[in-house]
């Protein structure tokens, strides 16, 4: 009986629609503990792909993995009411500070801890990032084929997985072989509820939790000293009705409007 097992990427993110003047430290990261943390949205739709694998093929056992301070397990909490089977916090002061090339290798560091694995599946990108760097850079770390912007994974069997990813105009269908990372749209379907049942199962459940040393990681790579990138600032822009304009359809009001961006190079 064909069963796989599957790593969920997961993370706590800071609720970006929720800024403040506190967002940003002086070493310019994000004050996480100064902000309202949620599970990353897109995250959640790739674990609704590993969850629909485990109702289609019994046996198969997917497991959350997150990187964060102590309080993001509280992610890895709501994938196991939803029906994950296990959580993984890799934790530590070293990782603090982490861009995506770090964040990737730390998390490379712990997939290749965990053993054999099929299937790595993250969202898109995380909200408080946007760039959509860490699922691919994983798969470069790990030396395995990615599928990315997934929307649905049509078919799987032991050796290969055939998945629907939207693109730009249009939709492509892309079959690989596994072991692979995939990363999921937000367009893709959303995660199931949480099931009464697993919340009662899994109030107290105790995770796995890991520290840099742990997944031998070498430190030099890890956190803010193995981040190349550093962010300058992180801003709310609210944009006020009093700022809005209407434009018609018509030749000279899409001139006016062209001219506008080009002069205070929203584009060009």
């Amino acid at each position: 009986m064909t069963k796989f097992n599957i790593v969920v990427l997961a993370k706590q993110v800071p609720d970006t629609k929720n800024l403040g003047p506190n967002a940003m430290t002086a070493e310019g990261t994000v004050n996480r503990a100064a902000l309202p943390a949620i599970f990353n949205p897109e995250d959640l739709n790739a674990l609704e792909q590993a969850l629909r694998i485990k109702d289609k093929f019994p046996g198969t056992k997917v497991v959350l993995l997150t990187m964060g301070l102590p309080k993001a397990s509280a992610v890895l909490r709501e994938g196991l009411y939803r029906g994950a089977d296990d959580g993984y916090l890799l934790t530590d002061r070293v990782l603090g500070g982490a861009d995506t090339l770090a964040t990737s290798y730390a998390l490379a560091q712990a997939i290749k801890k965990l053993g054999k694995v099929d299937i790595i599946l993250g969202g898109r990108q995380a909200i408080d990032g946007d760039t959509a760097q860490v699922g691919p850079q994983i798969a470069t770390k790990l030396g395995l084929p990615q599928i990315t912007y997934a929307e649905k994974i049509l078919d799987l069997d032991a050796k290969h997985i055939k998945v629907k990813r939207l693109i730009d105009g249009g939709v492509e269908t892309v079959e690989s072989p596994l072991p692979i990372v995939v990363t999921v749209n937000g367009s893709a379907a959303s995660c199931r509820p949480r099931n009464a049942k697993l919340l009662m199962k899994n109030k107290r459940t105790e995770f796995h939790v890991w520290s840099a040393a742990d997944v031998d990681a070498n430190v030099e790579q890890c956190g803010f000293t193995g981040s190349p990138t550093k962010v300058k600032a992180v801003q709310n822009i609210v944009f006020k009705a009093k700022e809005s304009k209407t434009f018609s359809d018509s030749d000279e009001d899409i001139d006016v409007l062209m001219k506008e961006l080009l002069d205070n190079h929203t584009i060009g």
